[in-house]
């Protein structure tokens, strides 16, 4: 075949197309387990690190197993749904939905001296893209014991300092009902108080958006869990 012609040029690309296009394939199908397994690795320490327990990739499984005694999911009424596995929903979808159509897992810690907390995941939206994390609440349904955030975008040394313990320790203690009301945990520019009565913990300096997308992020994700944190009292 003459390779100067237009067919052979058709046929040669077409060639590489193909075996790229394979080569891609097979690349990503070897690849596809350990992603999957470090996407669940990373999501183990975040729930861990909301009850204050530091992990890494070596020992996240093993801590996860220990410490994690328990897993389940409910509705916004507190009852559990059955078939449904707390580990696999996709919450960042579920936030997005009416309050009553969600699916809302829970993850129960119990640690060394045998207190069980309760955790909750959270998503939502800061100044450049996606925010997310954990909230861990104690038995009385009410007091926070611990939290962790992360982003997707934020701006380093600004709305990214979420991530920082400076911010999320604030949390620690904190109560999400007031006078048997929900109120959620507010977050306000330093010296500055919410007026509805709510606890609050102080904005990040430079990072009122990203900030305030954590009051609402808590608020929206934590909202339809009220039945559940009653009963537990």
């Amino acid at each position: 075949m003459n390779k100067q012609s237009n067919v052979y040029t058709i046929i040669y690309a077409s060639v590489m197309v193909i075996v790229v296009a394979a080569v891609l394939a097979y690349t990503a199908l070897l690849l596809k387990e350990p992603q999957t397994k470090n996407v669940e690795i990373d999501k183990m320490k975040q729930i861990l690190s909301s009850v204050n327990i530091a992990s890494d990739a070596t020992n996240a499984q093993e801590l996860y197993k220990k410490y994690i005694v328990n897993t389940y999911v409910i509705n916004a009424d507190g009852e559990k749904i059955d078939g449904v596995n707390a580990f696999d929903v996709n919450t960042a979808n579920q936030v997005k939905k009416a309050s009553s159509d969600r699916e809302l897992p829970v993850f129960v810690c119990r640690l060394e001296d045998g207190s069980e907390k309760y955790v909750i995941p959270m998503n939502g939206a800061g100044l450049w893209g996606p925010i997310w994390g954990y909230v861990s609440v104690d038995k009385d349904g009410n007091t926070i014991y611990g939290a962790y955030f992360a982003h997707q975008g934020e701006t380093p040394g600004l709305g990214a300092e979420i991530e920082k313990p400076m911010f999320s320790d604030q949390y620690k203690g904190k109560h999400l009902f007031i006078d048997g009301e929900f109120k959620s945990i507010a977050v306000e520019k330093k010296g500055q108080k919410p007026v509805d009565g709510a606890e609050y913990v102080d904005a990040i300096s430079g990072g009122t958006i990203t900030s305030k997308g954590v009051q609402d992020m808590m608020k929206n994700s934590l909202e339809p869990y009220q039945n559940f944190f009653k009963s537990l009292k």
